[in-house]
Parts: C-alpha cells; sequence; structure tokens
C-alpha cells in the first residue's frame, strides 16, 4: 500500500464562495456583490454590538448606508441576513485559517499558522465569537454546520498526518473539536476579554506546548 499524500491533505480547507443571486433568483452583477457584501458587513457590526433582538433591518440599512429597499433585493428577512453572516463568517475564518497552515511544511507548523490564521481574523472580527453564540438560539442547525465545517477540513488533516507518522493515532474528529475548543476559548479570554489586539506571544507558545503534547510532537519535529 503506498505511503498516503501528505502535500495537500494536511491543509486547512481552502473556503468556497457561493455564487451569490438576488431575492429575485437572479445572479448579482459586481456592484451587486459589492452592495450585498456592505451588507453583510453592516450587520456583522449591528449583530456583533447590539445581539439578534435588538438587531434590526433599520438599524442595518443605516449602518450600510442604503435604504430599506434596497436590501430587500439581497435579503428578504433579518433572519436570512443573520444566517448568511454566519455562513459568510465562517468561510472567513476558513479562509484565514488555511492561509495560514499553508506558510507551513510539517503538521507541527501547520498547528501554528493555522492558529495564527484564527486569532489574527477573530482579533479583526470580534463580532465572530457574539454571532456564534447568537446563533445557537437564532438558528441551532447553522450553528452545528459552522463548527461542523472547520471539523471535517480538520479530520481531514489530521488523518493524514497519522498516516505519514506526524502526530498520535487518536480519533481525528475528538482532537478536531478538542483543538476548535482551545482556539476558541484561548480567544475569548486574551482577545475577546482583554484590550489585545493579538493573543501574547508567551500565551501562544504555552497553549501550543499544550496542543503539541496532546498531538504526540516531539521537539524534533517542530524543529524540522
Amino acid at each position: 500500500m503506498s505511503e498516503p499524500d501528505t502535500t495537500e491533505a494536511t491543509r486547512w480547507p481552502t473556503a468556497e464562495v457561493p455564487d451569490a443571486v438576488g431575492t429575485s433568483g437572479r445572479p448579482l452583477s459586481a456592484r451587486g456583490l459589492r452592495t450585498r457584501q456592505n451588507l453583510l458587513d453592516a450587520a456583522e457590526q449591528v449583530f456583533g454590538e447590539l445581539g439578534w433582538h435588538d438587531a434590526s433591518v433599520v438599524k442595518i440599512t443605516e449602518a450600510a448606508g442604503v435604504s430599506q429597499g434596497t436590501f430587500y433585493l439581497y435579503f428578504s428577512s433579518k433572519q436570512e441576513l443573520f444566517e448568511e453572516l454566519v455562513r459568510d463568517l465562517n468561510r472567513r475564518v476558513r479562509q484565514a485559517m488555511s492561509q495560514g497552515a499553508a506558510e507551513g511544511g510539517t503538521r507541527a507548523e501547520r498547528e501554528r499558522g493555522g492558529f495564527r490564521g484564527f486569532f489574527r481574523f477573530t482579533a479583526e472580527h470580534p463580532a465572530l465569537y457574539r454571532v456564534i453564540r447568537q446563533a445557537e438560539f437564532v438558528s441551532p442547525e447553522l450553528l452545528a454546520e459552522h463548527y461542523r465545517r472547520i471539523a471535517d477540513g480538520y479530520v481531514d488533516g489530521l488523518t493524514a498526518a497519522m498516516g505519514a507518522g506526524e502526530v498520535t493515532q487518536a480519533d481525528p474528529e475528538v482532537l478536531a473539536y478538542a483543538l476548535m475548543a482551545v482556539g476558541e476559548m484561548v480567544g475569548m479570554r486574551w482577545l475577546l476579554w482583554s484590550d489585545n489586539d493579538e493573543v501574547p506571544e508567551a500565551v501562544f507558545e504555552e497553549m501550543f506546548g499544550f496542543i503539541a503534547r496532546g498531538l504526540g510532537i516531539t521537539d524534533e519535529q517542530e524543529q524540522t
């Protein structure tokens, strides 16, 4: 049996960007795509600051600088906009993680790069935490989808790394969710609940040491 190909399989997933359409069902022009993204950016700000209940279409359109009539060309309701915002943030955070991890050659380097990419994104988008937590009540199925999409790519990468002898043999799904939990809680403590614009280096190294021990990554592997 041949050795597994670990070149692409161990990378974090690249976020796919779907073809967007308006409420009419027709594909959007370049200008329409910009307006739609403008509404998503405004929604990120408003939902992040006010929460689901206090956010409104009026407040979102005011933040976006467009009319309510324009809003309904792109989204049929506040609920639809919120759900698309969760998917948009999910795509972008996975892209940030993928780009960070792609710079590494070993699994240890990819883990470091992926976590740094995640922390950079969450520092720039603190509403990510608040919006995702609101999804627990607004759209529970979408909350599960958010974490599953991140975990699926992680499982593929860990499985390939196990086949290459880079990490310990274990259930890759359990490891994926455990690693996601570490990143999320460290980010909340040292980004969301602090005045930091990045996770302090000493904290990052302490966190990564814990991760390396859990994955069975040796000092020699880190230095390879």
